[in-house]
């Protein structure tokens, strides 16, 4: 039971909070921006089941990469290293890709910096707290 306290839970509460930011962002706030900027592309916009799947796998590894992390850094640091390793390849990939709304940046930098820290601010208190 201490390894599912110290590890399974605070990792899957730490996806879900990327699940839901990714969701919130991408879905609730900027939904119609990415259908226009894939329909000006002649492009559908891939959000059949599969590909939440694959969103919601990648969360997942996000939340292990800064399980990871922050069992050697500091909080800031890990969220701060993660977001490096994660975010950042991302964007270059998708920009590579000629998909990358750009003009999304100036807004997605700042929340994903917020989704990264708010994830690490999870692990550590559901790792650190009493009892566990």
């Amino acid at each position: 039971m201490p390894l599912l306290i110290r590890s399974v839970l605070p990792v899957a509460a730490a996806a879900f909070w990327i699940s839901l930011s990714e969701f919130l962002r991408n879905e609730a706030l900027f939904k119609a921006y990415w259908i226009d900027h894939y329909a000006a592309m002649d492009l559908p916009f891939p959000d059949a089941p599969l590909n939440n799947a694959a969103w919601g796998l990648w969360s997942l590894v996000v939340a292990i990469i800064l399980r990871i992390l922050i069992s050697r850094f500091s909080p800031a640091q890990a969220a701060l290293l993660g977001w490096f390793a994660v975010f950042i390849p991302m964007w270059i990939t998708i920009g590579n890709l000629g998909v990358l709304p750009w003009g999304l940046l100036p807004i997605a930098v700042p929340l994903s910096l917020v989704e990264a820290a708010v994830a690490v601010w999870v692990l550590h208190a559901l790792m650190h707290r009493r009892g566990a």
